[in-house]
């Protein structure tokens, strides 16, 4: 329990202090000398294929040979990547985004980089560890930095489930609100952000909108990509086909059909201690935590334009649309269900209508309309005919290659929007 515990805890607070140095000195010298993106790009917009798996040269090497960029187009094509600080060793991390930003140079592909520290944690047993004394990071003053069922640490769970197109187990999710899983946080940013911001900073102006944005958050939420089954600690133990067959329900909040999550973090971030748990109570810690996120980023040195938040937003105008707004960043949401018209979504629009920032995107989008040309290209041109729509993010480039009518429908958009200068 020692190192694992006390030591191993002072060292990440180490880290974390060193990197918020870095990061005020990259703000620093960026604030003084960064480029200044709105007054050095064209007015452009991208669709952006995000990675998922496999060699990222490969990814880079495919995409750039299925699309192409003419003089003068108003729409780009770019990939995405997902680096989950979390997941596994911080130098590797790192390591693995410099490789990124390098190869976005290298075959000139505009890029969006997601920092991800809520959906894997598996590298952090420090701080999610409260259960286990036989393995490492066991510390039962972990059960302060997940999620808990019920008002009392006793409350705490050690085992989650998550769908993303077929049910697994995860680990607990974390308390959006803890002081030592937010300082955790902070350290991993204040790490990687002035990476992107040297290597953003130091690119030719004409190249400048190479970085297209950073995105915090994904899909940030309470209880769905990872929710409890009543006493599902009892399930921890036991075979995963012992688990109930039955899944979430993203029209019932704040429970979503499953047990009730947010206490912890309600009551960390001090908004009750006791009674019913709310909508709006989840709803006011996710604004928080992508607020916390975005400014971050931008003592790092990173302008608004280039920061976009990712709320997650699954029942008509639930209150977790409006937690992707606020003065650090611009907003993002998962679009699927209004991929063929962002204007249908009452929840997106609402927000849109209050929001000041430059910029939107679909930070995580999929039309799942017929899968025809025309159709796709419809639903691009739906996007973005609303000139704030900076992009949107197609989930994923594996599905997209071997989709011949969107390819071409990407095609076709990119080389249209050369005509419309």
């Amino acid at each position: 329990m020692g190192f694992n515990g006390g030591m191993k805890r002072l060292f990440w607070n180490i880290a974390s202090w060193f990197g918020g140095i870095a990061c005020w000195l990259a703000a620093g010298t960026a604030y003084a000398g960064s480029p200044n993106s709105t007054s050095h790009e064209a007015a452009r917009q991208f669709i952006v294929l995000n990675r998922s798996g496999g060699d990222v040269e490969t990814d880079f090497r495919d995409i750039s040979k299925a699309f192409s960029d003419q003089p003068g187009q108003r729409i780009r094509y770019g990939v995405g990547d997902i680096f989950s600080y979390f997941r596994k060793d911080p130098a590797e991390v790192q390591k693995d985004l410099e490789r990124f930003l390098k190869l976005s140079e290298k075959y000139d592909m505009p890029v969006v980089v997601q920092l991800d520290g809520e959906q894997w944690w598996e590298a952090r047993p420090d701080l999610w560890n409260w259960w286990d004394p036989s393995q490492p990071g066991y510390n039962p003053s972990n059960r302060f930095n997940v999620e808990w069922s019920g008002w009392e640490p006793e409350d705490a769970i050690r085992i989650a489930w998550r769908n993303w197109g077929t049910k697994f187990r995860v680990l607990p999710p974390p308390n959006l609100m803890s002081p030592a899983y937010r300082a955790a946080w902070h350290g991993e940013m204040k790490r990687l952000v002035p990476v992107i911001v040297h290597w953003w900073k130091h690119l030719p102006k004409e190249k400048r909108d190479l970085l297209v944005g950073v995105k915090v958050g994904w899909e940030s939420s309470i209880g769905v990509n990872a929710w409890y089954y009543p006493h599902g600690n009892d399930l921890a133990d036991q075979p995963a086909a012992n688990d109930p067959p039955y899944g979430l329900k993203g029209n019932q909040i704040p429970s979503r059909g499953m047990a009730t999550l947010g206490y912890a973090a309600a009551r960390s971030a001090g908004l009750r201690t006791h009674g019913e748990l709310t909508e709006g109570d989840q709803a006011e810690v996710v604004r928080r935590h992508l607020e916390d996120l975005s400014h971050v980023a931008r003592q790092c040195g990173l302008p608004r334009e280039k920061i976009f938040t990712h709320a997650g937003a699954w029942k008509t105008n639930e209150m977790l649309f409006g937690t992707a707004l606020n003065r650090y960043s611009c907003p993002g949401w998962s679009v699927y269900h209004e991929a063929y018209d962002p204007h249908q979504c009452s929840g997106i629009q609402n927000v849109l209508a209050k929001s000041d920032a430059k910029y939107w995107a679909g930070v995580e989008w999929y039309f799942q309309g017929k899968n025809k040309v025309e159709p796709w290209m419809s639903a691009f041109q739906k996007n973005f005919v609303d000139p704030r729509c900076r992009y949107v993010c197609i989930y994923n480039w594996p599905d997209i290659r071997k989709n011949p009518p969107a390819r071409e429908a990407i095609a076709k958009v990119l080389a249209g929007s050369t005509a419309q200068n």
